[in-house]
């Protein structure tokens, strides 16, 4: 059910479609490694579709593969989500009340996630330090373990960073 618009009151556009804020480091980074990894996932998953069509085997690697693509793919859509300050909150408290309550909001979040991401990072650096230590190897591969577990730090305090900005640019908002 639409509400009729009240005379001279435009719509407010939806966040998407809002441009995006000014970061020093440039959000195309998740964008164009968004695009990288979803490709990458596509072309892996059709070559394994055509593969099992054709020969009813499917090729081992693609599904060990898949999976880590897709974990990256997580984490960096979230770390453009914390940049952009669209993840995922009640807005029925984060939207309402006075500006120093919203900004207050905004800012508490921001230290959460960066606590949060910041931790997983930190505990995650002692899983990819046993992996090469043991010698991990992946299950499907054989590849070392280590080449997939390194990400997960190095996304995770990235995710980390981008709160910390998001936290200094709700400060500096008025």
């Amino acid at each position: 059910m639409s509400l009729p618009l009240e005379a001279g009151h435009a719509p407010e556009a939806p966040a998407a479609d809002k441009p995006d804020e000014a970061v020093k480091v440039s959000l195309k980074i998740e964008d164009w490694l968004t695009v990288l990894v979803m490709g990458a996932l596509a072309l892996i998953t059709f070559g394994n579709v055509l593969a099992r069509y054709f020969t009813n085997q499917s090729f081992a690697w693609t599904e060990e593969l898949s999976i880590f693509l897709m974990i990256v793919l997580a984490l960096v859509g979230s770390s453009a989500a914390v940049a952009r300050d669209r993840h995922i909150r009640i807005e029925y408290f984060s939207d309402s009340g006075s500006m120093a309550r919203r900004k207050t909001l905004s800012r508490l979040g921001a230290v959460m996630v960066a606590a949060l991401f910041g931790l997983i990072g930190a505990l995650s650096i002692r899983l990819v330090w046993d992996d090469y230590r043991f010698s991990e190897t992946s299950p499907g591969i054989g590849v070392p373990q280590w080449w997939y577990s390194i990400w997960l730090p190095i996304l995770s305090l990235g995710i980390a960073l981008r709160a910390v900005g998001l936290f200094i640019r709700r400060g500096r908002q008025q």
